[in-house]
């Protein structure tokens, strides 16, 4: 069960970092996995034992995380994280579509406090991509789809993007990489019927190719 509060905990830190939360309380949760995340004794035989007071002796263990990680040895969830998953689903979308640019959270919100990125130009488009998703899981995963395969075409894309995309996203696969072999800078073909290697000159010949296999150089061809 430590694994799974930890997971949730962090999962709760880093949707308080989306929303803008302040040190404080983003730490309480980091500070709180490391603890799970150490604790050689299952979280649930512990509370068992001794209750809530208990996982309160733990160190790293506030009241309030304490209180939540009694609440899902209970209920099996956090009703806290399960609002805040709600509450920041927009939030989450945005940020993920960046990061999927390579830009972090970080620096998205340098680049926004700069002007550089205007933040409420993005937040339409998410709104609508999660109704059409119908969970922030969802969208994030669509835009996954969408990113791969428009970055191994090296093609900019949009949140919109995913909207024009949606009825075809299970068929968007990522180009497929095609590797060739030369030799010195020469292209190289392989005969079946022979079972040898041949490499062709600038002049069109096949040319029987005589050296080790691993003289062979295999190049991405795009």
């Amino acid at each position: 069960m430590n694994k799974e509060i930890s997971k949730i905990f962090s999962d709760i830190a880093n949707l308080l970092e989306i929303k803008g939360e302040t040190f404080y309380r983003i730490n309480a949760y980091k500070k709180a996995v490391k603890s799970l995340e150490s604790l050689e004794k299952d979280i649930f035989n512990i509370y068992k034992e001794k209750g809530i007071r208990g996982i309160k002796e733990i160190k790293g263990i506030g009241e309030s995380t304490a209180k939540k990680i009694e609440e899902y040895i209970k209920k099996g969830k956090i009703q806290y994280y399960e609002d805040l998953k709600n509450e920041t689903a927009i939030r989450q979308i945005i940020t993920y579509f960046f990061e999927s640019k390579g830009l972090s959270l970080q620096e998205l919100k340098e680049n926004a406090k700069k002007r550089k990125i205007i933040y409420s130009r993005f937040t339409k488009p998410a709104k609508q991509l999660l109704d059409l998703a119908g969970s922030a899981q969802k969208a994030k995963e669509a835009i996954n789809k969408v990113s791969q395969w428009a970055n191994s075409r090296k093609l900019d894309y949009a949140i919109e993007t995913v909207f024009k995309k949606w009825l075809e996203l299970d068929r968007l696969k990522p180009k497929e990489i095609v590797k060739k072999p030369f030799y010195k800078g020469n292209p190289m073909a392989w005969s079946e019927s022979k079972k040898k290697w041949f490499v062709i000159s600038k002049y069109g010949e096949w040319l029987e190719f005589a050296d080790k296999e691993n003289t062979i150089e295999w190049k991405v061809i795009e």
